[in-house]
Parts: C-alpha cells; structure tokens; sequence
C-alpha cells in the first residue's frame, strides 16, 4: 500500500493588516483541511507585510501562544486538526530593532513541534534598481531544524535559503523527506529562477520540496512571483498555483521517495 500524506501549499497575497492577513490564513486553511490537506504550509511573511518599523512592532516571543500570531496558528490547528508550517513571522530577538524572520510548526493538536530562524538575508541589488537589506531589519537565525510532524520529516528553510544548496545538504543528512521553502521571492528573480531551484533542491536532496508562496503587489511596494509549487523527488512538479490567492494539494508518497533513493543511490554516493 502506498504511504501517502496529502498536503498543501498556500498562496497569499498579505500585506500591511495583520487581521485581515490571519483571516485570510484562517479562510485558505480551512478550504485546504475540507480538501483532505493534513499539513499545510504558509508563505513569508503570512501575518505581515509592510514597512519594517510596524514589523519590530508585531514582533513577537516565541512560544507565547497567547501572543496575537501564534495564538492564531495554535487555533487553526486544533480546529481543523491540521499540521501548520507557518514562516515566517518577526520573532523578538535581544535586537529590538532586529527581529528574526522565524518559522514554526504546529502539529493537527496545536502544539509547537519546532521552529527555525532565516539564515541567509537577502541583501541585494536587483537589475531594476530596487535594493533590498534584511540585514539592516532582521537577525539571522544559525541552526538547521528537520521536524517530524504528521508522519513525515521535515526540512525546514525560508524563501533567500532556497540559493544555498548547502543547507539543504545537510537537511537531507539530518533526515529530512520533505523541504518546506516558505517564501516571498521577488517577481524579477522569481521568473527566471523559481521554478529552477526548487526543482534543483528537490533532484540534489531526493526529498519532496513544498514551497508556498506570496503572490502579486503588496502595501511596501513589493511584487512577488507566486507559482506556489509541490516537487517530487525527481524533479517533477505535480501541482502549481496559478497567478491568485488560493491553495494546491498533492499527495507526498514516501514510497516513491524511497523508490527514488534507492534507484539512485546519489546521497549514499557522496565524498565530499
């Protein structure tokens, strides 16, 4: 019998009003959990998405599920009996003008299973001019984080981590069947390689990759890519999101992850 897990990859478009951004959460997770999604992964920046001021505001700590963030996720997941992969979110750092860009999982009773801070930020200087500096506004995390969570292990990164293969090395060491890939990647860079990268993690680490996106124009004056993706471990996209709000759900079949591993062997293969 094939040992499959239907999930699912939601696609936002937030911006600056934390509430009406949980309800928009609250409303795509409840259509993913009656389309049989036991696990559901979230964008960047899900709850908030403006300038970055307000963000130091919203920060919050992590583990306080009373907290206006988390004690929504909590919620969502008790009630839909769902596991969430929700990153990510300004998490209080002893910096604080300098939040981390943290993401936490939550299995279908609501309980915290895990969390990671985003390592790599995204300091760059696009062709069109526009210039961006995480740095400047968040702290980066420095420990890779593989959680089980609703059967399955899980690799954990945010949206810039997709252009380390490094890190997804050394998830696939830890265990990892599945990378989550969060994100809120750029419309520019997006175009030419979003679709490219995470097909690349998903070949080099032989895991299924989830990556849930934010789509369009955003308050901060921001326009993100979308095309929220569910990899296999070949390479193969089985679902994408088309150019809206909304969700997509597969099937992650652990049977053909490990067929696929043992056909080719690449990661027992490895010397460096």
């Amino acid at each position: 019998m094939t040992e499959a897990i239907p999930v699912a990859a939601i696609q936002l478009n937030s911006a600056e009003d934390p509430r009406h951004n949980i309800e928009a959460v609250a409303y795509w997770v409840e259509r993913a959990s009656t389309a049989g999604a036991k696990l559901a992964v979230l964008p960047e920046n899900f709850a908030y998405f403006g300038a970055e001021a307000r963000r130091c505001e919203l920060a919050e700590p992590l583990g306080d599920a009373d907290a206006p963030i988390q004690s929504a996720l909590v919620r969502l997941a008790r009630k839909h009996g769902i596991a969430l992969v929700a990153g990510g979110w300004p998490e209080r750092s002893a910096d604080p003008k300098r939040p981390y860009n943290t993401l936490t999982v939550y299995d279908a009773y609501g309980e915290l299973s895990g969390h990671y801070r985003k390592i790599h930020l995204f300091d760059v200087d696009l062709a069109s001019g526009t210039a961006y500096r995480e740095s400047a506004s968040t702290t980066a995390g420095s420990d890779v984080s593989v959680v089980k969570v609703a059967g399955v292990n899980l690799g954990l990164s945010i949206c810039y981590d997709l252009r380390f293969p490094e890190l997804y090395r050394r998830l696939s060491e830890l265990g990892a069947e599945v990378v989550c890939v969060p994100a809120a990647f750029t419309a520019e860079t997006g175009r030419d390689h979003w679709h490219l990268l995470n097909r690349s993690r998903a070949v080099e680490s032989q895991s299924w990759v989830i990556a849930a996106g934010q789509w369009g124009r955003h308050g901060n004056n921001r326009h993100t890519y979308g095309h929220s993706l569910i990899v296999d471990p070949w390479g193969t996209v089985v679902a994408e999101a088309l150019d809206r709000p909304g969700f997509i759900v597969a099937d992650i079949d652990l049977d053909w992850l490990r067929a696929v591993r043992e056909r080719l062997p690449a990661l027992r293969h490895r010397r460096l």
